[in-house]
């Protein structure tokens, strides 16, 4: 390795030491090598190699003194060739093994990528939706990214570093110091020099480092948030392109101050440090010189010692800062950890039946439900705050008990924030309850196993998630094995199949994020069209048609019948006029039902349901179509 290399590995470690720093247990290090171990072979061998590898660096300088005497002393050309030959073979053998070497570093490091990663994401889609609610969705993301790569790098990196920069020094010391203690010596002392610059050079370097990638995530948060459809919309809504540019381009251009800055810094130290090696090599040279003239070194011993010097500066100044580079790797491995110790609330028992078959029937038997507290289910450094709220949440549901036949409809209505879409949320177990139970079939959601719950119940909400994928791609979510003939199917019972067909890339086209080259409507009837590809038996409606217009309303309306024939439905809705012919409609307010009954019951008996009714079609002319709605409904 040459001195101008050494150089720049010690300005790297140096300003890679300064990052976080904290403590660690004997309990990380026990959980790391528990995942290394499927790896430990292949550890093993990787370490071998290593060692290797260092070993064939300090021979070759050796060889090359060997060499140099040999000529001076006028040995034969056969001996002088054969120590050359000798020389190729080990850079053959060297190059071999470092190939090798990398391999499996690359292939160690990769793998454990790919463990992490899994593990990471396994777990967190385990986590119950409140985890979400809470959480920064970049935040975890750096945890699946930044965090595991800089985990990885304890075991393809720095492990393998420790070992052969400790071997290399050891055997370069030994052998330098067999040649030369004199000459050893004196190049020991010029070894503050190289690493003391370093670390305050590598200080400085940090902090802009920092500072750089503090201004880069403002412009990454700046151009997340523009760059998507709502947020685009806005900022020309309001006409702030101009600023928005400048803002932009004042975080861009201190970025540009800062690496400016730090290209300089980085290249005086490199140059300054590279004149100490050469100043070194010229104090190696100078001394064996004079050594060699008086007869008391041999000249290839000097040629052996300058080149050993240049081995023996880069592990030294690795090893200096190897403490903190294994305490980096630690602090992410700890990172990582952190997620995977965040224990699901929603758990599988041992055992978990299926939901019986047949048409299943909905029941809530004196159902109370709090959400749980943020330090439950959440991380201070996701949600990017000091501490977490460790106070419960208060009742939002209070004994709750209604039962919905199998092929009945019943409906929730209420005022928002009543716990309507709580009480929904609790059919697919996507939380569980505090107290009482709710049941599929007849049996407790908790004794369900979760993949017959999926398989039994469907749900489309207020805002009907579409992925950033293919028309066929969001329909195949419910459903991977359906046929070409199944969703074009799904899609003429949603009224999308003459829409779909029309696009130039039909089932193939690419709906945007989150469904946004589709109108409010047509994202509804595809969320829609997904539910009736999963032939769920029991279908959840949360405000499906909320926000719509009259047209698009009609269209939802018509797929919608679609999906509720002959299935089990719990239906949510602010438009009372889509629920008149509700088997029974349940009055939910302040997480307790206090009305229940037929519409015409409720509207006879002049309650709650009757004051909402009257409310929501005070204002409607009666030529127009809820008008004409509520003289209908008037008259069951």
């Amino acid at each position: 390795m040459s001195m101008e290399v050494t150089a720049w590995n010690a300005m790297y470690n140096a300003m890679y030491a300064q990052q976080d720093r904290r403590p660690f247990s004997r309990e990380t290090v026990k959980r790391i090598w528990d995942f290394a171990k499927p790896h430990r072979r292949e550890l093993w061998i990787f370490l071998f190699f290593g060692i290797a590898l260092a070993v064939l660096a300090v021979l070759t300088p050796l060889l090359a003194g060997r060499v140099v005497n040999a000529i001076v002393d006028g040995a034969s050309v056969s001996t002088v060739a054969w120590l050359a030959i000798i020389i190729a073979a080990i850079a053959i053998v060297e190059a071999a093994f470092g190939i090798i070497h990398r391999w499996l570093s690359a292939r160690i490091g990769e793998a454990l990528i790919l463990d992490l990663r899994t593990a990471v994401f396994d777990h967190v889609q385990r986590m119950p939706i409140a985890f979400f609610t809470r959480t920064r969705t970049g935040a975890l993301v750096s945890r699946l990214n930044n965090d595991v790569i800089g985990a990885q790098r304890a075991f393809s990196d720095t492990l393998a570093g420790v070992v052969s920069n400790v071997v290399t020094l050891a055997l370069t010391l030994a052998v330098m110091i067999t040649l030369s203690w004199q000459i050893t010596l004196l190049t020991l002392l010029l070894l503050p020099v190289f690493i003391l610059p370093a670390r305050r050079v590598g200080s400085r370097l940090a902090r802009l480092e920092r500072e750089a990638a503090n201004h880069n995530s403002a412009m990454s948060t700046q151009m997340t948030e523009r760059f998507s459809a709502p947020g685009a919309t806005l900022v020309k809504l309001f006409g702030r392109p101009q600023r928005e540019s400048a803002e932009f381009a004042i975080r861009a251009s201190r970025v540009r101050d800062i690496g400016v800055r730090s290209a300089m810094v980085q290249w005086v130290f490199v140059t300054a440090l590279t004149l100490v090696s050469a100043l070194a090599l010229a104090l190696v040279y100078g001394v064996g010189g004079f050594y060699a003239l008086r007869g008391q070194l041999d000249p290839g011993t000097v040629v052996a010692l300058a080149l050993l010097l240049t081995r023996l500066y880069s592990p030294l100044t690795a090893l200096a800062s190897a403490r903190v580079d294994v305490m980096s790797a630690l602090v992410s491995f700890e990172r990582v950890f952190e997620v995977l110790d965040l224990e699901p609330l929603i758990k599988e028992k041992p055992g978990a039946m299926k939901v019986p078959a047949g048409p299943a029937a909905i029941e809530f038997k004196n159902v109370s439900f709090a959400y749980p507290a943020a330090d439950k289910i959440s991380l201070a450094s996701l949600e990017e705050v000091a501490q977490l709220d460790s106070r419960a949440g208060k009742d939002v549901l209070h004994d709750i008990s209604f039962h919905v036949e199998p092929g009945h409809m019943v409906a929730l209505v209420g005022s928002s924030g009543a716990g309507k879409s709580t009480i929904a949320q609790l059919v697919p177990r996507l939380y569980d309850v505090d107290s009482g139970s709710v049941l599929l079939g007849g049996v407790d959601v908790r004794d369900l196993a979760t993949t017959s719950i999926r398989e039994t119940v469907g749900m489309v909400t207020q805002d009907g998630h579409l992925f950033h994928e293919s028309v066929r791609d969001n329909l195949l979510l419910a459903n991977p094995d359906a046929t070409e003939d199944q969703l074009w199917d799904v899609l003429r019972r949603a009224r999308l199949d003459t829409l779909i067909g029309n696009l130039p890339d039909g089932l193939e086209t690419v709906i945007g994020e989150r469904g946004y080259r589709l109108s409010g409507g047509e994202r509804q009837r595809l969320t829609i069209a997904r539910l009736l590809l999963a032939q769920p038996r029991i279908v959840i409606l949360d405000e499906a048609t909320a926000h719509l217009d009259s047209t698009s309303e009609a269209a939802v309306q018509e797929a919608l019948s679609e999906a509720l024939e002959g299935r089990t439905a719990l239906v949510i809705a602010h438009r009372l006029s889509t629920i008149r012919a509700a088997d029974q409609i349940l009055v939910v307010e302040d997480g307790r039902i206090i009305e229940r009954g037929t519409h015409s019951d409720l509207l006879a008996r002049g309650g709650r349901y009757g004051e909402l009714y009257r409310t929501q079609f005070a204002d409607q002319p009666a030529g127009n179509g809820a008008g004409k709605a509520a003289t209908s409904a008037a008259r069951v």
